[in-house]
């Protein structure tokens, strides 16, 4: 692996390019579960009672990640973008993976 490729930055950058193709792939199921509520209605509630199982609960810890992360990294890009570069890049990058693994751990900890 480059040291380009070890970086901090890049493994930022890629962190969320991933979380954002995961969120543009969850997207789709999420709508269809939304439209259940219009044209199903108890196919919804067998759904609603399929997610209290353990596994769906952890899924969504990831999911609530992936929106921190993704949310965070984009803050992330637009101050590089807006405010002149200072040094401190990597500490803003693990900074933003750190409020979201607070975020998503909150959550978690909330619906178990």
């Amino acid at each position: 692996m480059s040291y380009a490729r070890a970086h901090p930055l890049w493994l930022a950058f890629v962190l969320h390019r991933v979380s954002g193709l995961a969120l543009a792939l969850f997207l789709p199921l999420h709508f269809w579960v939304l439209s259940l509520a219009l044209t199903r209605p108890e196919r919804l509630d067998q759904f609603l009672g399929f997610t209290e199982q353990p596994v769906v609960k952890l899924a969504e810890f990831g999911l609530i990640f992936l929106l921190a992360v993704h949310m965070f990294g984009g803050l992330r890009l637009m101050a590089m973008e807006w405010l002149p570069w200072s040094a401190p890049q990597k500490t803003l990058a693990a900074g933003a993976v750190g409020v979201a693994v607070l975020i998503s751990g909150t959550f978690f900890l909330q619906v178990v």
